[in-house]
């Protein structure tokens, strides 16, 4: 069982979601303003992650997916990453680069597997 760690900064809160080993499978896509809409993006990764389809941008002439789903993509430096829109198209959760697909792939399966039965830990 994963859980989704929330941490207050100066302009607002963040939020990543850790595996059981502790390691950050992916965050939030941006500060939010104040705790409930943090909890409210939470609980939205909560709900379209298991049922998002896989988008993969890398490949030439993909098929474009509907919202709810994850994007795979290159980044800046060459490297696969994902994210996962919502229903209503906004980016909701992001991952690290990636040297491989195959690892790509794996986060979005963790992030999945991770998001059943989550608890969510309050800033301190």
């Amino acid at each position: 069982m994963g859980k989704f760690v929330i941490k207050q900064g100066r302009t607002g809160y963040t939020f990543s979601l850790k595996a059981v080993n502790g390691e950050i499978i992916a965050t939030g896509g941006e500060v939010l303003s104040s705790l409930s809409t943090c909890k409210n993006s939470i609980e939205s990764v909560i709900k379209n992650a298991p049922i998002a389809n896989v988008e993969d941008q890398t490949i030439e002439g993909y098929k474009k997916e509907t919202h709810p789903k994850f994007e795979i993509y290159y980044d800046k430096k060459g490297e696969f990453r994902f994210r996962l829109r919502a229903r209503n198209g906004e980016p909701i959760l992001a991952s690290e680069g990636y040297t491989a697909k195959a690892s790509c792939k794996n986060g979005i399966e963790s992030v999945r597997k991770n998001v059943v039965d989550a608890t969510v830990v309050d800033p301190e």
